[in-house]
């Protein structure tokens, strides 16, 4: 028999997952950057870390959401791109910004619907979303370019009490997704679907009363909100509209949700995971980005950190 402490490294018999090893590997890589780079640990890096890790854990999170039932979104980076591109319209903000967050919700229904009621596979379903959305973008907004409202810039940029404003974002994400995970019935009908469909009883919840095809479809909406909310994160951030902004920023949350203990099978996953996971891969960039490393090899790298991921979870219990 394994000791205790064993099996929660390890996170055997826990529905939170393998979450204490990215937490050694975050730690690692941070004390080595810092030990190997002078820049890391300067104020300057350490604002920029932060800032950039931002908008990768907002949207993780809302991923792991998705993956908890056992699917997968991969529209979210189109999300991204057409929110910020919807924010510089040059509109008011009172009327961009809920704009924004209506079409996200809408996307994440259609996805929803398609994988609940027309049996469409998640990757399908979610992958011809993202062409449609990317198309629609880059018609609002074929370059880079537009007027951001004021506001969402003052939001992201400067400090408040010393401290930066991403910081506060990231509460009131955290937050936000812990309400919705683990303090309304919606995070537990969503781990007993997964746990359902991951052990091949995909009834059991609903044997159970548990509504699955309404919890799936706001799975779905809940995701694409969160993509939306790191456009308007990026928005503020770039200062304007740009239709290639929220590229391969799927993959990346994805990788981060794989990190952080989320089986994609379903069912096993946490919130505090997916953060580790996020800052795993932020830790990763900021270093190759200091040590000058070409931005084709870092690529790669996410690309070698994905495969190997998803590789060392069961195939059996994934479904793919």
């Amino acid at each position: 028999m394994k000791p205790s402490y064993l099996k929660w490294l390890l996170g055997q018999g826990s529905r939170q997952g393998l979450w204490s090893l990215p937490l050694f590997i975050a730690l690692a890589i941070a004390l080595g950057l810092s030990l190997t780079t002078q820049q890391f640990t300067s104020t300057g890096n350490l604002f920029n870390l932060i800032t950039q890790a931002m908008p990768l854990i907002i949207t993780a999170i809302g991923q792991m959401f998705v993956i908890l039932i056992g699917g997968l979104d991969l529209s979210v980076g189109s999300v991204i791109s057409l929110s910020t591109a919807i924010l510089a319209l040059g509109g008011p903000a009172y009327v961009l910004i809920p704009a924004v967050f209506l079409l996200a919700a809408l996307i994440g229904a259609v996805n929803g619907l398609v994988v609940t009621r027309l049996n469409v596979h998640p990757i399908i379903a979610t992958l011809s979303m993202q062409y449609i959305v990317l198309g629609v973008t880059r018609i609002l907004r074929p370059v880079s370019g537009g007027t951001v409202p004021d506001i969402v810039i003052a939001s992201v940029s400067g400090t408040l009490l010393g401290i930066p404003l991403p910081v506060f974002w990231g509460i009131a994400v955290l937050l936000l997704s812990w309400k919705l995970l683990h303090g309304a019935r919606f995070g537990l009908h969503l781990f007993a679907i997964g746990g359902g469909i991951a052990s091949g009883m995909e009834k059991v919840a609903h044997n159970f009363g548990v509504a699955e095809r309404r919890n799936i479809l706001l799975a779905y909406v809940t995701c694409s909100c969160f993509a939306a909310l790191a456009g308007v994160f990026l928005a503020g951030r770039i200062v304007s509209g740009d239709p290639n902004v929220g590229l391969l920023f799927e993959l990346d949350a994805i990788t981060a949700v794989a990190i952080g203990g989320t089986q994609l099978s379903g069912g096993v996953g946490s919130l505090h995971g997916t953060v580790i996971g996020a800052l795993v891969m932020a830790l990763l960039a900021n270093g190759m980005n200091l040590t000058n490393m070409s931005p084709f090899i870092q690529t790669t790298v996410k690309g070698a950190i994905l495969l190997l991921v998803v590789g060392l979870q069961s195939r059996k219990k994934m479904g793919l």
